[in-house]
């Protein structure tokens, strides 16, 4: 695990700018946080280092918001609003394995009400510090099945 001190907005969004810069298609982000912790900060920041221009917006009623103009597509995914019952249903592997869509990153919010997991995935737990600051613990994460 790999624990990264985010002092402000711009910190968190330049970790996202990185990680989009550098992931590879098939990439899953597990993001994990309390609210306002800044997890769609740090998809914006996915979402700029892979070229998107458009405007990148928590999709919390949407659950999926897909962005196919920038270096490789993003999956922004939002489970907030949802049960893990309800999430069995959204066949998500269809996205990481890239069955029915182009490759890509998938950036999954709230993923803790996720049912089950990919194979391989990068979990990164946003946290606030004592002063108001925030932390990002991120942890790469392979199974073999």
């Amino acid at each position: 695990m790999t624990k990264i001190f985010l002092p402000d907005i711009e910190a968190t969004q330049q970790l996202g700018v990185t990680l989009g810069e550098t992931l590879a298609a098939g990439s899953v982000i597990l993001l994990e946080g309390d609210l306002g912790a800044g997890k769609t900060t740090l998809v914006q920041g996915i979402g700029k280092g892979l070229g998107i221009i458009d405007s990148i917006v928590s999709p919390t009623f949407t659950l999926i918001n897909e962005y196919t103009e920038g270096r490789i597509p993003l999956y922004h995914l939002d489970l907030y609003r949802l049960e893990p019952q309800e999430v069995t249903g959204l066949n998500l592997e269809s996205y990481w394995e890239g069955i029915e869509v182009a490759p890509g990153i998938v950036a999954i919010e709230w993923a803790q009400r996720m049912p089950y997991l990919p194979d391989s995935y990068l979990k990164i737990c946003l946290n606030y510090g004592e002063d108001g600051d925030r932390q990002a613990e991120i942890t790469a994460v392979t199974t073999n099945n």
